[in-house]
């Protein structure tokens, strides 16, 4: 645990809109409260009036209907226990440089999530037999100046990720009623997918017949693998297998004995099967201890490796995840000129001294 009396701060990286990182590196709880959680928007938030607490769902459904928060907490309630991570963490360790936030490695939270279940939320409205999928649009609306309109928040879903069991409206985050910047007082949240899917301050879902084109779904969040081409573009979706490194630190000096390293790993297929970390850039690799400390389908796993270093001088450690479904880390990231799903292999150096 950390003093109280020193408390870590989040890192901003813009403030209109207001992104900001949380301190992953001195977070030691799997839990991670609001006051740590990062903060991603597209617009200024919006202003919480009566009609935020109702949203319509609407277009292909058999019994158009309008929802208070009330009657969501009338209907059976589901917990899920679930990491968000936006699509352009770790964006800042492209090479070459790509342009967005500047994101380094604290894009990433994770918390308990409660809500309603899309699944059951439909039966009350019904789906027609043309439904493919649900627009999800926030209340957040704005300027975006990198398309030159004013635009609101919206994304779609395929059915078959948005009726998932998993996939609710959640209100509670923590136990507590979600805030205002984390989406209140209705959220979207999608398992295994990152975060741009979990769309904030819920206004509507319209059911369409069609795939949706909107700006945030097939300009943003798309992998671009060229610079000066959309040619072999594909949108962004499940997050990608990747860990983080948590201590020591990035160019830390330690002295010379025993270091446990200590990091997190998580993956948008499946669960992490190994974690395992090298010394002599990747030619052979020793399997890290995972500590599952909470049980769930969509949380990172705390990883732990005693090592002693007898030798001064300066060395650098590498790190990769590899999950249920034989994904694993890459020695090189997937370049794409937005800078989305980065998970190289995490690295650090350290030096020791006598």
């Amino acid at each position: 645990m950390y003093n109280r009396s020193v408390r870590p701060f989040l890192t901003t990286r813009s403030l209109a809109p207001e992104n900001q990182e949380s301190p992953i590196h001195f977070l030691t709880k799997p839990i991670i409260s609001y006051e740590y959680f990062y903060l991603r928007n597209h617009f200024n938030y919006p202003t919480l009036k009566e009609e935020n607490f109702f949203f319509s769902i609407g277009g292909e459904v058999t019994q158009p209907q309008t929802f208070h928060l009330y009657d969501l907490l009338q209907m059976p309630k589901r917990k899920v226990l679930m990491l968000l991570e936006c699509a352009g963490n770790k964006r800042s360790k492209f090479e070459p440089k790509v342009y967005g936030e500047q994101w380094e490695e604290g894009a990433i939270s994770q918390g308990v999530w409660e809500g309603v279940s899309l699944k059951d939320l439909f039966q009350y409205t019904g789906l027609k037999a043309q439904a493919k999928e649900i627009v999800f649009e926030g209340y957040d609306f704005g300027e975006d100046k990198s398309k030159g309109k004013y635009l609101s928040y919206k994304r779609s879903l395929p059915l078959s990720k948005a009726l998932h069991e998993d996939t609710i409206i959640a209100y509670k985050y923590n136990d507590q009623p979600i805030s205002l910047k984390h989406g209140a007082p209705f959220r979207l949240i999608v398992p295994h997918w990152y975060g741009m899917a979990s769309v904030k301050w819920v206004k509507s879902m319209d059911v369409v017949s069609y795939s949706f084109q909107g700006p945030y779904q097939t300009e943003d969040y798309v992998y671009y693998p060229y610079e000066d081409s959309d040619i072999d573009a594909y949108p962004v979706t499940t997050i990608n297998v990747n860990s983080i490194i948590k201590a020591p630190l990035n160019f830390s000096i330690l002295k010379k004995g025993e270091h446990t390293i200590k990091g997190i790993a998580w993956t948008g297929m499946g669960n992490v099967r190994k974690v395992e970390l090298s010394l002599d850039h990747g030619q052979t690799w020793m399997e890290a201890k995972i500590e599952q400390e909470i049980k769930s389908h969509y949380s990172w796993v705390s990883w732990t490796f005693l090592w002693e270093f007898h030798k001064p001088g300066e060395y650098t450690l590498l790190c990769r995840a590899i999950d249920s479904h034989n994904r694993a880390q890459p020695m090189e990231a997937f370049w794409n000129r937005k800078g989305y799903g980065y998970n190289r292999i995490s690295e650090i150096k350290v030096k020791i001294e006598g």
